[in-house]
């Protein structure tokens, strides 16, 4: 490490970070203007606003315009040292354009590593406030009623309820169906179904069915205590919740509700995916980043930085389009994260050799 290497360093991180306060200023002022009015009819506590909202917008919003951020603050700054000519010397002086990249690989795996903490534990963690603060004040979107709900519990046994309601904790019309490889050993139905406690449920009114070859025996009563590896939250988890669980937690999940059966987790193998791509979206972005704004060109900065905001709006489009489209079952969640890096990095390479030349 050299003080030049430290100089860009420094350019790089110090341009990143003043974008984000600017940006992110703006977009808090903006936003506080469009929801004046739903914080003073529900009257919300100052204090509420700046924690539970205000708080957590900011590092939700940083990362999630990360690549925005860091493709116009490389663009920003290398640009005006082209400007300046300081490349010149840097080249005159026996410096390599290879070598000229170490800082700014640095740079981009500091920010990587920032936003794998950030949306691996941080924002999950301040985003479930933000979320509940919305939710409460601004836009109600939690249900509050499920309807249809069917899922392996554990394996082998497969749970039905018509209907439940998450505030009283009752369902409706359910049904338990044991199964011992293809062939049905137990059925058990009941005309409510309620939560108890540490995985313990209450059936109404049931009727059990146990089935041993071709005989089959029948029984009914009043009330039945079951245990089940489920609970009543869990009926109500949204795509919108895969952002509120850190790294672990949505692994968890996922591998939990594919043994179970359950076919509604695209969004989540998507969220997980895309926390991935984001990060390592770092270093293709700051490699497009210089390879575009390391010459020096007629128009100077001002024509870098229209090209950068363009590409950069095209990229998060393209993520957000290719998301919707693995939701919908158009394609794997795998290629809705990673496809709009490949396409930027295969952008970025015949540049980088381009420019290197």
């Amino acid at each position: 490490m050299k003080k030049l290497d430290w100089y860009i360093i420094r350019k790089f991180l110090g341009t990143f970070f003043f974008s984000i306060v600017l940006i992110l200023s703006i977009a808090i002022v903006f936003d506080l203007t469009e929801k004046m009015d739903d914080f003073f009819e529900h009257q919300v506590p100052l204090r509420e606003i700046i924690l539970d909202y205000y708080l957590p917008f900011i590092p939700y919003y940083m990362n999630m315009f990360s690549s925005l951020f860091i493709f116009i603050s490389v663009i920003y700054f290398t640009s005006k040292m082209a400007g300046n000519s300081e490349f010149i010397a840097m080249h005159a002086a026996g410096m390599s354009y290879h070598r000229l990249m170490v800082p700014y690989g640095i740079s981009a795996t500091v920010l990587c590593l920032l936003s794998v903490a950030l949306g691996g534990w941080v924002i999950p963690k301040s985003s479930a406030r933000m979320l509940h603060f919305t939710d409460q004040y601004v836009e109600h979107f939690t249900s509050e009623n499920a309807r249809n709900i069917q899922l392996e519990v554990e394996p082998g046994t497969i749970l039905y309820i018509e209907s439940f309601q998450r505030r009283s904790g009752i369902g409706y019309r359910c049904s338990i169906e044991q199964f011992d490889g293809k062939t049905l050993v137990m059925r058990t139905t009941a005309d409510r179904i309620y939560y108890d406690s540490l995985e313990y449920w209450h059936l109404d009114n049931f009727t059990k069915r146990t089935f041993t070859g071709m005989h089959e025996k029948l029984a009914r009563g009043n009330r039945l205590d079951i245990s089940l590896p489920i609970i009543p939250d869990e009926l109500f988890i949204t795509a919108q919740q895969a952002q509120q669980m850190t790294t672990p937690e949505l692994r968890h999940y996922i591998t939990r509700q594919r043994e179970r059966g359950s076919g509604n987790i695209k969004a989540f193998e998507v969220e997980q995916h895309k926390r991935r791509a984001s990060a390592l979206g770092a270093f293709i972005m700051t490699l497009l980043g210089v390879t575009m704004s390391s010459r020096k060109v007629r128009g100077g900065m001002g024509k870098n930085l229209g090209i950068g905001i363009v590409l950069t709006a095209g990229y998060i489009l393209f993520s957000t389009v290719s998301t919707t489209f693995s939701v919908n079952n158009v394609m794997s969640p795998f290629m809705a994260a990673w496809l709009p890096n490949f396409v930027f990095l295969a952008i970025s390479i015949p540049l980088y050799i381009r420019a290197s030349r």
